[in-house]
């Protein structure tokens, strides 16, 4: 099957076939591109085809097609549709087709429309946040312990991400962003933002090399709010674009650091991460809390550094309404856990 690469290619016909049923009429409800392309397309036919399905192809712009086939992002997240879009025990978009071509760097997934299917997309300012966040942290110790002992032999990090800490060029591409950060909001963040910075700076392969320690298993690695939906109060993914192998904690510190108000954290992480300490127990797996605690503030470091990337980019990724606030809240973490004292002490 063709693999489209705008929405004008996403026919009537190229629906009915990946589909398998009958598909009369199409309609471009909404597209737009960043990352990745985007559109919701309304679906008219037989019995069985859904109304609307939300559609992720390569970008539109030529700029960002080269940069998106670069790191790879789109083929690993439809990889991991293909793979095991089915099986995950956590709420996702139901998956109606996904393809790739690793060779062209080309992929489309077509997945549920979750706003038709009456979801609502979480806000850190939500009234319910914290039972946001505690269905969360329940819904990742069913992934990690799902994960923790079977094969992911087909789970294939993008590009961009496979190569080690100690790769030169991956090492010098991830400064570059954090001294682009250190550049726009070194003093307005203060000590403990420009002590990290500098550390990271300096270490980030030796730090990145930590990020492997203790048992690994398949994690989300992008659960910010912007990638999360709620569905009758469970929490649910979607943009498994950096889905990879690592201790499941960082999944916990990313969301935890990123996107809860800092006073929230402060005052509800120990019991979240005593919540999901106990559900992982329910599902076989004992982690101590001394573990938990150590990756807890370890991986603050990862939380921070997605978020100082992203507003160092500026306009160019996302508007600097939509990133300060991961922005001043993982900095934050990063002081109240004493992160850079780790950080010195482990290294």
């Amino acid at each position: 099957m063709s693999i489209p690469a705008e929405p004008a290619e996403l026919t009537a016909a190229w629906f009915s076939d990946v589909l398998g049923a009958t598909v009369t009429s199409t309609e471009v409800l909404d597209a737009h591109s960043g990352t990745t392309g985007r559109a919701r397309i309304g679906l008219g036919g037989a019995d069985g085809v859904p109304a609307s399905v939300f559609v992720k192809l390569q970008p539109f712009h030529p700029e960002q097609r080269k940069f998106l086939r670069q790191i790879g992002l789109g083929v690993a997240e439809a990889r991991l549709y293909e793979s095991v879009g089915s099986e995950l025990p956590v709420r996702i978009p139901r998956v109606w087709h996904a393809a790739c071509d690793p060779t062209d760097g080309t992929f489309v997934m077509v997945l549920e429309d979750l706003a038709a299917s009456g979801c609502r997309f979480p806000t850190p300012a939500d009234a319910d946040i914290v039972a946001v966040a505690e269905s969360l942290v329940e819904e990742l110790a069913l992934l990690h312990t799902a994960y923790r002992v079977k094969d992911l032999s087909w789970l294939t990090p993008a590009e961009g991400m496979r190569r080690a800490p100690s790769d030169s060029e991956l090492a010098a591409q991830r400064t570059h962003f954090i001294k682009l950060g250190l550049d726009q909001f070194g003093d307005e963040l203060g000590t403990a933002f420009r002590a990290i910075a500098e550390l990271y700076i300096e270490r980030s392969g030796d730090i990145i090399a930590l990020y492997g320690e203790g048992e690994q298993t398949l994690i989300h690695g992008d659960d910010h709010c912007g990638n999360l939906f709620v569905d009758a109060g469970r929490t649910g993914f979607y943009d498994w674009a950096v889905a990879c192998r690592a201790p499941g904690v960082r999944d916990v510190a990313y969301f935890l650091c990123n996107s809860l108000p800092v006073e929230t954290r402060r005052s509800e992480q120990d019991s979240l991460l005593a919540r999901y300490r106990a559900a992982l127990a329910e599902g076989g797996w004992q982690l101590d809390a001394g573990t938990v605690d150590r990756q807890y503030r370890l991986f603050a470091v990862y939380s921070w550094v997605a978020a100082v990337s992203t507003a160092a980019m500026g306009t160019r990724w996302q508007p600097v309404e939509v990133t300060r606030p991961a922005l001043l809240s993982t900095t934050a973490a990063i002081e109240d856990l004493d992160v850079v004292g780790l950080l010195k002490e482990r290294l």
